[in-house]
């Protein structure tokens, strides 16, 4: 495990914001319910069932970076850094689904205000009032919960906490929607406006769910570091250039909040062994310091040429080509 890995330093901070999504997911899930079941109204129900999918999605999260924040093991020796993944593709699954329900019911309403439909949209024109309210409150809420999250995902680099604040991000668009769309109703009295905000609503969390897919399923597919961190390791070994021949076949991956390199250095071919190694020593020392939660594996390979100044001066003196 890397000595200076930020992700399990702030494990605790990690599993503290976890908790705090799914307690306020859970307020919000049985608040909107409530409201949504009494006024009537697609678009606060689709708010709930929102709210239903994120806290699923919180426990999800909880329990992932519980799981991935566990040391290597005898059957998982790299860590259980992609689990985080794995979450990640569940929970835009879930998302996926809640976004087709909606669009479902949303559509029906529609088509039974235009008489084509059995859908009536009948919603209490006393409780819409209450339902804004909630609505506010929903949409300030989340705002808190995932800033704050979002803060320690960043820092932690935890894809499913970032998932996790995401989810809450997109509900703070969607409860601001079906807020103005509950405004519109008490003004305009006109229910159009309720099932037309829920679909609104339903493309948004298409539209997350997109996104969290694409992120999660690039971590499954073992994505190379960034070009910075890429460019960072280069130039770290090439600040070393008068020590080694050249390098190769450099290949980054991450896992999760893990990162691994593995490369080829070439060194004299008369270095000794306890040279080289403390030299990989050092290199390694220089990347780690620079990018966290990195893991190196280095391929010694003697250098094969047998030039003039190899002889005499006992020191590989070929200049670098970085590859």
């Amino acid at each position: 495990m890397p000595e200076n890995n930020k992700y399990f330093a702030a494990h605790k901070e990690i599993t503290s914001v976890a908790k705090l999504s799914i307690y306020s997911n859970t307020l919000l899930l049985v608040t909107k319910l409530a409201a949504g079941f009494f006024m009537g109204s697609i678009s606060v129900l689709s708010e709930a069932l929102h709210s239903g999918i994120d806290l699923l999605a919180a426990i999800i999260a909880n329990y992932s970076v519980r799981k991935a924040g566990k040391p290597a093991d005898e059957i998982h020796k790299f860590g259980h850094g992609k689990f985080e993944n794995v979450s990640g593709t569940v929970e835009a699954i879930l998302i996926f689904v809640a976004a087709i329900i909606i669009l479902y019911k949303a559509s029906g309403k529609i088509l039974g205000i235009m008489g084509i439909g059995n859908e009536k949209i009948e919603i209490d024109p006393s409780l819409i009032g209450i339902g804004i309210v909630i609505m506010g409150i929903s949409a300030i809420v989340n705002f808190y919960v995932s800033t704050r999250i979002m803060k320690v995902a960043k820092k932690a680099e935890s894809i499913a906490l970032e998932a996790d604040a995401y989810h809450l991000t997109t509900d703070v668009y969607t409860s601001v929607g079906v807020f103005i769309g509950l405004i519109l109703i008490q003004i305009t009295k006109n229910p159009i406006f309720d099932p037309v905000m829920a679909i609104i609503v339903a493309f948004i969390i298409l539209k997350a769910s997109y996104d969290l897919t694409k992120r999660s399923v690039s971590g499954l597919m073992d994505m190379k570091l960034s070009d910075k961190e890429e460019n960072i390791i280069k130039s770290i070994i090439s600040d070393h250039y008068s020590e080694f021949a050249e390098y190769h076949d450099l290949r980054t991956r991450m896992s999760g909040a893990e990162r691994y390199v593995d490369l080829h250095l070439v060194v004299p071919k008369n270095q000794p062994v306890a040279d080289a190694h403390e030299f990989c020593d050092h290199l390694e020392k220089d990347i780690k310091e620079q990018i966290p939660n990195l893991s190196i594996m280095i391929h010694i390979e003697p250098c094969e040429a047998d030039c003039e100044i190899c002889r005499k001066l006992d020191v590989c003196k070929m200049p670098n080509n970085p590859v």
